[in-house]
């Protein structure tokens, strides 16, 4: 069979509601590698956050983090850092709109620092994962360079007045996505960044064409990445939306749904 490029989200469709890889599901991706496929990872997490998946998948591939906005290799120096942040300016100017609306706080992350608004312990738990540099206080006045992204926590009812004020003001210049319950979360990045722009610079560079690219979602955030892919596979604990426009849909994150799916089509069972 020919070489095909299997794409993973990681919440929600790699890992199970526990955070772990579920072992049938490695089991199948590590028989997936024995012959001759290959395996990456694309998430909206930082790699801070990843890193330790890669590792036990034992990757030897590039990876896309925040949602295409960070794509590189963690082995091969030589194989390219693609970064791209916002602008600063524009930044601060949705922090200083945020002040109009109600929000509970903003993170900014530049790849591995990590700068509050306000203090939260909460978020702390959260954003500490992989043990970054982390600072609080007034992003307008302290964040020093253009952010990879910008995350905007509020209360669900007031997610939405914020996004139609993204859309209105600065659609021309950042894309903007919500983060899945429990987490009322607007994710923000460059404009035009995805997890597609991303996966096309490593099936690129390994010469696998979109016809053979499998990719994994389940959030909205994986919606690019779905229908770029030659096989978009949606999670049966997907969003409706992602369901709508896969090609397949397979079983939830916690019930194998990666490994029943790639057992078939690419005959590993």
């Amino acid at each position: 069979m020919e070489k095909h490029l299997i794409v993973l989200d990681l919440d929600g469709t790699l890992l199970t509601d526990d955070k772990i890889i579920s072992e049938k599901t490695k089991r199948t991706l590590f028989k997936a590698k024995e012959q001759g496929h290959e395996i990456m990872i694309a998430t909206g997490r930082p790699y801070r956050a990843s890193e330790s998946y890669y590792k036990e998948l034992e990757l030897s591939s590039p990876i896309v983090n925040f949602n295409g906005a960070f794509v590189h290799h963690p082995l091969n120096e030589k194989w390219g850092f693609h970064h791209d942040p916002m602008d600063l300016d524009v930044v601060k100017n949705i922090i200083e709109a945020c002040q109009d609306f109600s929000f509970h706080n903003i993170i900014a992350e530049i790849l591995d620092d990590v700068y509050l608004h306000y203090h939260d312990e909460k978020l702390l738990d959260i954003f500490g994962f992989g043990n970054p540099s982390i600072q609080t206080g007034d992003l307008r006045t302290y964040l020093p360079a253009s952010p990879t992204s910008l995350l905007i926590h509020a209360a669900e009812k007031d997610v939405q007045d914020i996004r139609s004020h993204l859309s209105d003001v600065h659609a021309e210049v950042i894309d903007h996505r919500r983060w899945g319950a429990p987490w009322h979360v607007i994710e923000i990045v460059k404009k035009g960044l995805n997890k597609a722009v991303g996966i096309k610079k490593v099936s690129d560079s390994l010469h696998i064409p979109r016809s053979r690219i499998i990719a994994f979602g389940d959030e909205d955030n994986d919606l690019e990445m779905l229908e770029y892919a030659g096989t978009g596979v949606a999670m049966e604990n997907g969003i409706h939306s992602i369901q709508t426009i896969a090609n397949e849909v397979t079983a939830s994150n916690n019930d194998d749904g990666i490994a029943l799916f790639l057992e078939q089509k690419l005959k590993l069972a």
